[in-house]
């Protein structure tokens, strides 16, 4: 089983830079009181592995400088100002092991419920696109955060274009250009404002939307409490089409079963 490095760098490190103190102190050069380093690699070593590891790295951090301050006096024994030193390193130790540790627990828990909640929006986003629904969902801005595939369908919608966050207005013109709708020209920028204006207002009210190729979506928007909007467009071409003739009316319910069967003639429906 291998060791967690995360775990016993802190330690390590703080024992290594007490051992180097220590040599260069009695070989070569007086050395400074260490104490802001050791606060430092406790600081390091709870980042990485928590507050286990950080509060042992600042108990071995007391102990070093406990022997770094004796070795630093004629006389053996400590001061009132040596004991004092070694309290203020102690808490100031032990307390970042403990916020630091807190802080990366914080972080960690936060990581991981961002990760689920993205796996719950990606299972989320797969199941909408296996509904025959049009599911548009808009941000505050009115551009697309989410479209999917039965959408995509309905109006020929291109996958780069769906997955750039158009704004709405442009899913619109893309239908206009496209020659979704089943309206005549003239009547197509009326068709466009008006349902800009409803997205635009959160009306609810739901409304037919007539598509060139014999198909009838029902529009729907929600408004969402970020300022968002979702809008569906749900078939409903065998309910809204049941009055035309019975070779016309099988014609649009196939719409939703398959291929497209040859559209029949007048005579045919007569």
């Amino acid at each position: 089983m291998q060791s967690d490095w995360r775990a016993i760098l802190g330690p390590v490190l703080t024992t290594a830079v007490a051992l180097a103190a220590f040599l260069i102190d009695r070989h070569f050069v007086t050395v400074p009181n260490p104490a802001p380093l050791f606060v430092c690699i406790v600081a390091l070593a709870s980042s990485l592995s928590g507050i286990a590891s950080g509060l042992v790295s600042a108990v071995i951090a007391v102990i070093a400088s406990a022997l770094f301050f004796l070795n630093h006096r004629a006389v053996p024994g400590y001061d009132t100002h040596d004991i004092a030193r070694m309290l203020l390193l102690a808490i100031t130790a032990g307390g970042t092991a403990v916020i630091t540790g807190m802080l990366r627990q914080k972080w960690i828990d936060a990581f991981a419920a961002e990760q689920q909640q993205h796996a719950t929006s990606a299972r989320l986003a797969a199941a909408l696109d296996q509904v025959d629904i049009g599911i548009v969902l808009l941000d505050a801005d009115t551009r697309a955060e989410f479209i999917n595939r039965a959408f995509r369908d309905y109006f020929a919608l291109p996958d780069d274009m769906a997955d750039s966050q158009p704004p709405f207005i442009a899913l619109m013109y893309h239908g206009r250009d496209t020659g979704a709708y089943e309206l005549p020209e003239d009547e197509l920028a009326h068709f466009i404002a008006a349902r800009t204006q409803m997205m635009r207002l959160g009306d609810s009210t739901p409304i037919n939307i007539n598509l060139a190729d014999g198909q009838v979506l029902r529009f729907s928007c929600t408004a969402l409490p970020d300022g968002g909007r979702m809008l569906s467009y749900t078939p409903v071409t065998d309910l809204v089409r049941h009055t035309d003739p019975p070779a016309k009316a099988e014609y649009y319910r196939s719409l939703r079963k398959g291929p497209r069967p040859p559209f029949p003639d007048k005579r045919a429906a007569e």
